[in-house]
């Protein structure tokens, strides 16, 4: 079994640091992965401090789950892709291919889904790692195609921000004509954005910020409302078809809720650590609904990709060695980054 360069923790107050872990040697079905960018996502923060109950975090942890980089290895019965390939891997890695939800394209939803990082590994008995590192091994299934126009290191966050926002957008069936809301401008909402405006709608950005304005109508925002803004919230009431909240923090749901149409959804893909109070009323008025989405199955990852290299779509990000992870998820707790950070795996090579 061969060694891997990553960068690990070993606590929850351990900072970043320099180790090996082990990757399995590819079987008949397997892609072996040069990683090129890894995104940085909120997520990966939330992890590598066990800040999840439901998710206790196993050490060493390497996360990373928006890998971008180059086929060097395929098995045997691999027929989808080649050495020299550019390819990409999510938040999922393997699932069992025979439930339910996996035989409808929705991998994310199998009961034995096995996220790219901290979750059991069938192969080697200990836990999956993430995209921290300089390679990874994966099951061809998982493994997606990455459109030869797109920068890397921007399409790296398309592997998690921009299907998170992606999904619920589809489901939600947003075209033109259709008026869409993004609650925050991060790194899901930034993504929500674009997505939303190339689909066709008419877009507005929901912040607490006046100073995103300028930022938001650049990314493609035809509007922007400030939401502490009674007035200006009051002027939205009842039209729009759909909001988006990527929004992590605890918030009040109901200002969104009043500004949908008759039969409007909120869907929430933001993930704070304390249930939304909501009242039942802000639904029943208006036949209006709330949900939520968790990312997407690996057809319809595949679909996003597609459509970002058809419109030229990919993350603004911050590009960075490995040897400032640390510094890079001090800021991130600050909100200082524009909209995500990328880490380039070169920098992995020199040490």
């Amino acid at each position: 079994m061969p060694n891997a360069k990553a960068y690990a923790v070993a606590s929850p107050t351990s900072p970043f640091t320099r180790t090996t872990i082990p990757r399995r040697d590819p079987t008949p079905t397997d892609v072996q992965i040069e990683i090129l960018f890894c995104g940085i996502c909120h997520s990966d923060l939330h992890q590598a401090r066990n800040e999840w109950s439901a998710m206790p975090t196993v050490y060493p942890c390497v996360p990373g789950h928006e890998i971008v980089g180059r086929v060097t290895k395929v098995g045997a019965a691999v027929t989808r892709f080649r050495a020299g390939d550019v390819v990409g891997v999510g938040c999922l890695v393997d699932s069992d291919g025979t439930c339910p939800s996996c035989r409808e394209q929705h991998e994310q939803f199998c009961p034995s889904a096995v996220y790219t990082y901290n979750s059991p590994d069938r192969h080697t008995g200990k836990v999956t790692y993430g995209g921290y590192s300089d390679s990874v091994v994966v099951d061809e299934r998982f493994v997606l195609r990455v459109p030869a126009n797109l920068d890397l290191a921007g399409a790296a966050p398309l592997l998690c921000a921009g299907i998170t926002t992606w999904s619920p957008l589809r489901r939600q069936g947003v075209t033109k004509g259709k008026k869409v809301g993004i609650v925050g401008l991060g790194g899901l909402g930034h993504m929500g954005v674009k997505l939303a405006r190339a689909l066709g709608a008419h877009v507005a950005v929901f912040t607490t910020s006046p100073g995103k304005t300028e930022d938001a109508l650049r990314l493609g925002a035809h509007e922007v409302v400030v939401s502490r803004d009674a007035d200006a919230m009051a002027k939205q009431a009842g039209t729009f078809d759909m909001i988006l909240d990527t929004v992590s923090a605890v918030h009040d749901l109901h200002p969104y809720l009043h500004a949908l149409k008759r039969e409007g959804n909120l869907t929430v893909v933001g993930a704070p650590d304390q249930p939304h109070a909501v009242s039942a009323f802000g639904l029943i008025f208006g036949n209006k609904s709330l949900s939520g989405s968790l990312i997407g199955g690996i057809r319809q990852t595949q679909e996003m990709l597609d459509f970002c290299g058809e419109h030229g779509i990919t993350s603004d990000v911050e590009v960075i060695p490995i040897q400032k992870v640390n510094e890079a998820y001090e800021r991130l707790l600050r909100s200082d980054v524009k909209y995500r950070f990328s880490i380039d795996m070169a920098s992995l090579k020199d040490e």
